[in-house]
């Protein structure tokens, strides 16, 4: 894509953005509020000798991710909530095989088909714990058509980085918004595959290094490679030893959990002399802006905590505001999930309020609004 400013919807922007970071593979299947990322690289890889593949479902469309990861490409599959929940078996493959992949889920109204062309925020804890077993993701929210194309690149950044899946949990008022969308290629920093560098005798596939993360071989390129879901050793060998599951488990954790702060992104806005802090992410925290702005009118000093890594979750953040001001607002379009996170890390130092919403539309800013006041009048 040239430098320069465009119109895009959050969709259209999602596929240039992974295209920008150097994607190759798309593999999906068409479902709303998705279908627009799908068609846009439909119309845009084969241009540049990449690869569309339509496939017959969910399932084999990510699979078809994970299998072009490890043909030495960057790979991306994008879907919706039905879509989102036939993906859950292969996204904990990933993560026990360490393949870097990107994974787009549109949100829309729930459960089962629910509302296919409206929003909702609805799978944001199915992204961190749908799949079974012990893991841990990253996962982005972007609140525009502008951060769903750079938080796309930084998406494929830290799959590479992490060798690990990375999720973009946007929904469908980001997905189908028209705005203005800067691509400045200047700016745009690709991190490349973390390749061997040892002889072929020498290469041992699963061996990581200081940072936890071990390089990764493709096929073709001469290694030998073993891969499997199963617990493995080092060398990739199913090994089904409890020093074995121990040793696997714990890596793929602490390589997310102990590099987090290169991880969790966030801005802060009037939080100096905030007493209310709403934390948000996404269209609700978008749509929270006027609320801000009508309790400060009425002399509320209300701040912003915008979360545009809700995985791993900055608890630390939380807890050290928790400490300061005299609650917490959070708005999002379920009944309650990452309200969770925040009164967990806040440990009850601090007023949490949830602002829940069904889906299928967002909040006025009334109803956040009653929602600080509430919070400002509370005398405990």
């Amino acid at each position: 894509m040239l430098a320069g400013e465009y119109f895009f919807n959050g969709d259209v922007a999602c596929a240039e953005g992974a295209i920008a970071a150097g994607c190759r593979v798309f593999a999906g299947y068409p479902i709303t509020p998705q279908s627009e990322i799908a068609e846009r690289m439909a119309h845009r890889l084969p241009r540049l000798g990449a690869y569309f593949l339509q496939m017959e479902d969910e399932l084999a469309s990510i699979a078809a991710a994970l299998g072009a990861a490890w043909g030495g490409v960057k790979a991306m599959t994008a879907t919706s909530g039905p879509g989102f929940s036939l993906m859950m078996e292969n996204i904990g493959l990933a993560v026990m095989t360490e393949t870097p992949c990107v994974i787009v889920d549109v949100q829309r109204g729930g459960p089962s088909t629910g509302l296919p062309t409206a929003t909702s925020q609805g799978d944001m804890m199915q992204a961190r714990w749908g799949s079974h077993g012990v893991q841990e993701i990253i996962a982005y929210a972007p609140s525009s058509p502008q951060e769903m194309f750079d938080f796309t690149i930084k998406a494929f950044n830290m799959a590479e980085q992490f060798r690990t899946p990375v999720m973009i949990m946007t929904d469908e008022v980001v997905g189908h918004m028209m705005e203005r969308v800067v691509i400045d290629p200047e700016k745009i920093q690709i991190t490349p595959r973390r390749k061997p560098t040892v002889p072929y005798e020498e290469f041992v596939p699963y061996r990581a290094g200081e940072d936890l993360v071990p390089e990764m071989a493709c096929a073709g390129e001469g290694y030998r490679v073993h891969v499997t879901g199963l617990t493995h050793d080092e060398y990739g060998y199913p090994d089904m030893s409890l020093e074995a599951q121990a040793a696997l488990v714990t890596r793929l954790a602490d390589k997310i959990r102990k590099n987090s702060d290169q991880i969790i992104e966030y801005e802060e806005h009037f939080i100096e002399d905030a007493e209310i802090v709403i934390v948000s992410y996404g269209i609700s925290a978008r749509a929270s802006w006027r609320s801000l702005a009508l309790a400060r009118e009425k002399g509320i000093r209300v701040g912003m905590l915008k979360l545009n890594t809700v995985w791993p979750f900055p608890q630390e953040r939380i807890a050290a505001l928790a400490g300061t001001v005299k609650g917490f607002v959070v708005p999002e379009l379920n009944l309650g999930q990452i309200v969770l996170e925040v009164e967990r890390s806040s440990a009850g130092k601090a007023i949490v309020k949830l602002v829940p919403h069904a889906g299928g539309g967002i909040h006025q800013p009334e109803q956040v609004l009653d929602a600080i006041e509430e919070v400002h009048q509370w005398r405990g």
